[in-house]
């Protein structure tokens, strides 16, 4: 009793094992579901997808859903797209929504958009429900140097037919602030942006902003305008601060000219001086050497010095009997 009843255990679960193996390579459960959908697929096509590693009912599912909805999907289509890299069940989500909304929307379309890296689902509800898209605080600067800062609200709905190759959200804006920039700089004042705004919005739509863009723009509004700085002003005091510093280097340049010629004039001077001072001191060796040779007697060297005296004398003389001045006094007695 034992053994055969250790050889029952054996074999049931080698039947389980075996089970298991047929049931992971025949997806049974997931084909029977398909005919009851009305879903037409052989259980060979399911067992090939295991084998090439492909989970059936990422497959399966979105292919019952595309038949309720009536969609001519076939299964190779499916799983084309599937090895290829792309979301299934999102395309299957937008060209249901396309029908709905009766947006005309072929399966290769829509597979090429998801392929592209987009949001196929996402750009059909943008289809449906335009999207409002809100540029950052543009500054621009009007003739009269007064700054504005705008920020306008852009409402775009998706081009089907441009989203494959089409710019995105960054281009619409970078064209609205390019727009916004034009308008307000060709301004003679910012008062009369200030009065019309919507001086800026005629201004940009009439451009064609969209061109080129995955997205058609349906309106621009401007949501705020602010008065920034006075740009012409500030510009006006950066350049007479320039000309000062620059009137400033130049008075520092013509004062150092005039210390170097100063300090030239007084070497000059210095030089004379020592000059001076070198032939006073030759004077005494030339009476020397003329007392020598004889050309000069000791009496006209007397008379010499005495005149000398003399001289000297007179200048005393006539400093100490110089008048001098004398500062009235204010004292009243």
């Amino acid at each position: 009793m034992g053994a055969e009843f250790a050889w029952i255990i054996f074999v049931v679960v080698l039947a389980l094992i075996v089970l298991a193996v047929f049931l992971r390579f025949f997806p049974i459960g997931l084909w029977i579901s398909a005919l009851a959908s009305g879903v037409h697929i052989s259980i060979g096509t399911l067992v090939g997808m295991r084998i090439r590693r492909i989970q059936p009912q990422r497959l399966v599912h979105p292919l019952i859903k595309a038949n309720k909805a009536g969609l001519d999907v076939t299964i190779s289509k499916l799983e084309t797209h599937f090895l290829a890299g792309g979301n299934v069940d999102r395309v299957i989500n937008a060209l249901i929504a396309a029908q709905r909304a009766n947006i005309e929307m072929a399966f290769e379309k829509a597979c090429a958009i998801d392929l592209a890296g987009r949001d196929v689902f996402e750009a059909v509800q943008m289809s449906v429900t335009p999207k409002v898209i809100e540029t950052p605080v543009v500054a621009a600067i009007a003739k009269d140097g007064i700054e504005l800062r705008a920020k306008a609200r852009v409402t775009v709905r998706t081009n089907i037919e441009r989203l494959v190759g089409g710019a995105g959200e960054e281009t619409v804006i970078a064209r609205v602030g390019e727009g916004i920039v034009t308008t307000v700089g060709s301004a003679e004042t910012h008062k009369q942006v200030l009065e019309n705004p919507d001086l800026i919005s005629r201004t940009v739509l009439s451009k064609g902003l969209d061109a080129g863009t995955a997205y058609e723009i349906l309106s621009i509004d401007i949501a705020d305008v602010d008065v920034g700085r006075n740009i012409g002003a500030q510009l006006m005091m950066d350049q007479a601060e320039a000309d000062r510093r620059i009137a400033q280097a130049k008075a520092e340049e013509r004062r150092a000219m005039a210390v170097a010629h100063e300090q030239e004039m007084k070497a000059a001077v210095q030089e004379m001086r020592a000059k001076v001072v070198e032939a006073e001191a030759d004077v005494p060796r030339a009476m020397a050497a003329a007392l020598r040779e004889g050309k000069l007697g000791v009496m006209d060297y007397y008379n010499m010095q005495n005149v000398v005296a003399d001289t000297t004398m007179r200048d005393s003389i006539a400093k100490a009997s110089a008048p001098q001045q004398t500062i009235p006094s204010t004292d009243k007695k």
